[in-house]
């Protein structure tokens, strides 16, 4: 956050999308509510960050389900999709999830429907990523993530 949000939107405002969905990972919000602490989740301060860049309110969707992984969020656009009888959904990511959110959509959302996957260009991953250890554990995990793909999915989410 924000940088997914911001390009969305700016997408949006582009007339590249009619409509722009956010997804609703999981989040501590009930465990902080049992401490009296408000939470509102990752989803709502995206959907304030849309609005506040223009995009009107009744144009945002929420997925209804918590996503937990990549692949569960894959599997939720693609589902609306179908649902919505649409064929094509702009995916904005981070740049390095572009590459396996790709083979995810190819594992599972099948050749009827297409996905354009747009990496958020404010988004503070470090191209030279083998300098600091949060950017190459990123990169390790998304060298993980490709490998679980190509081995047909056989890790799965711990909460799943």
């Amino acid at each position: 956050m924000p940088s997914r949000a911001e390009e969305a939107a700016r997408l949006f405002r582009g007339n590249y999308a009619p409509e722009v969905w956010v997804s609703r990972p999981t989040s501590l919000a009930a465990s902080l509510a049992s401490l009296g602490i408000s939470y509102a989740g990752e989803e709502a301060y995206n959907r304030d960050i849309l609005v506040r860049l223009g995009v009107p309110a009744d144009r945002i969707h929420i997925f209804p389900e918590t996503i937990v992984d990549t692949e569960q969020e894959v599997r939720e656009i693609a589902r609306e999709l179908r649902e919505q009888n649409k064929r094509s959904a702009i995916i904005v990511t981070s740049p390095q999830h572009t590459r396996r959110v790709k083979a995810l959509w190819r594992r599972i959302a099948g050749g009827n429907l297409r996905a354009i996957l747009h990496a958020a260009p404010d988004d503070p991953f470090n191209v030279h990523w083998w300098r600091n250890t949060q950017d190459a554990f990123a990169v390790m995990r998304e060298l993980m993530g490709l490998l679980n793909v190509w081995m047909g999915l056989p890790v799965r989410p711990h909460s799943l």
